[in-house]
């Protein structure tokens, strides 16, 4: 029981980090904050902004398909969230190893302790 608790928990922390993530990469990309979180300069922040929307977009897609998993619960949403913090845990590896180490600590790292706990539920 306090397994699935768990695993519901990581979710929909991972969840909430992509939202913030979406949020900073489409909205709020040329702020200091973002380019603090990012360590961009305003230049390049400048010349970024479409493509750093874009791929705001797709961190919301995987928060959605996160809120889904919770949403729709049962095996369906097991399954479904199993799927999603898969996506997660590539594209955070990917990010580790070819824009920033800090990527695997901060997408990679929950995923996979998120994995972890969805299969031992």
């Amino acid at each position: 029981m306090i397994v699935e608790v768990l695993a519901v928990v990581v979710v929909a922390l991972v969840a909430l980090l992509h939202l913030y993530i979406l949020v900073l990469e489409m909205f709020l990309w040329r702020t200091p904050r973002a380019r603090a979180a990012f360590g961009t300069t305003p230049e390049f922040a400048e010349a970024t902004a479409t493509l750093a929307a874009n791929q705001g977009l797709y961190n919301g897609f995987l928060a959605a398909g996160l809120i889904w998993s919770l949403i729709a619960g049962g095996d369906l949403g097991h399954a479904v969230a199993l799927f999603f913090m898969a996506c997660v845990l590539v594209a955070g590896v990917y990010g580790g190893l070819t824009a920033s180490r800090r990527i695997l600590f901060v997408q990679a790292a929950p995923a996979a302790v998120g994995i972890v706990l969805l299969l031992l539920a």
